[in-house]
């Protein structure tokens, strides 16, 4: 407008409703190449990561930028998560999913599938605590029958102690009389989800899902051994450094370590000595 048509600059300023302290402003953008660097590391470390569980881990090292800033660098590098096409199911009517009130209240059980390189299949139980969140065990072998089951529980229950109940799916392994005759003689409730209604076992279903997109689906695995390694360092990994919303952030292990113990050995909340309630975020 100054040039075409001779306006003065107050003059074209409010013209256009741009103040003349915006016109003489000289931008001082940050330099993000340390930001940039840092995002990339992570992000090649944590390929399943988005730029929220990112943003957890840069406070973690000491990253106080702003998380505005933190998404457009994240965005500008191309760090963006490609979500995996899930198959589409039928649709049911989803009741909620009560909630465990302490440690070793309930654990859920399940099972995941994948395959070796050589075309063998490979099972997997998974084993978790539906209050800490934790994976207390995740058990790979080719067969993983009923009395393999109650050998696993049967180890965990002599490093942490029993759950009160386990809820499972109607599988043969977990419906069958191994199971059935261990739970009794222990005292331990079995907890059978409605068939064709997963999201009834829906704490151990969401960790199976993480299990699959950063574990499985990263690795080709080329003997059962050379499987089991990676599997348990993963375990560890998400038990111990993986940030979990439904946490505040705080992993399975810091989480369970902030409940004080009761009189009955578990853990509850501190402050009031009742049970605190973890979020529902996956």
């Amino acid at each position: 407008m100054r040039e075409l048509h001779g306006y003065s600059r107050t003059r074209a300023c409010r013209l256009v409703g741009w103040g003349r302290s915006s016109y003489y402003r000289v931008s001082e953008q940050a330099d993000d190449g340390q930001l940039r660097v840092a995002l990339r590391r992570l992000a090649a470390q944590r390929r399943r990561f988005g730029y929220r569980r990112l943003l957890v881990l840069l406070r973690r090292e000491g990253w106080q930028d702003n998380h505005k800033r933190v998404y457009r660098v994240y965005r500008e590098e191309r760090l963006q998560v490609n979500r995996r096409k899930r198959k589409r199911r039928c649709a049911w009517r989803r009741l909620p999913l009560e909630r465990a009130r302490r440690i070793n209240e309930r654990w859920s059980m399940d099972f995941v599938s994948d395959q070796l390189a050589d075309g063998r299949r490979i099972r997997l139980l998974t084993v978790v605590d539906d209050y800490s969140r934790e994976c207390l065990a995740v058990e790979v072998d080719i067969s993983l029958t009923g009395q393999r089951v109650t050998r696993v529980l049967d180890r965990l229950g002599d490093q942490r102690g029993l759950p009160e109940g386990l809820r499972t799916d109607n599988g043969p392994e977990f419906s069958g009389m191994r199971l059935d005759r261990w739970a009794y003689e222990r005292g331990v409730a079995l907890q059978f989800i409605e068939p064709g209604k997963p999201m009834q076992n829906g704490y151990v279903e969401s960790f199976n899902g993480k299990l699959r997109d950063e574990c499985l689906n990263e690795h080709w695995f080329v003997g059962l051994e050379q499987a089991r390694q990676i599997v348990e360092a993963w375990r560890c990994d998400y038990n111990e450094q993986r940030p979990h919303s439904a946490l505040d952030n705080r992993t399975p292990l810091e989480f369970a370590a902030a409940q004080p113990l009761g009189a009955d050995g578990n853990r509850s909340d501190k402050t009031t000595g009742t049970t605190s309630q973890p979020k529902l975020k996956s």
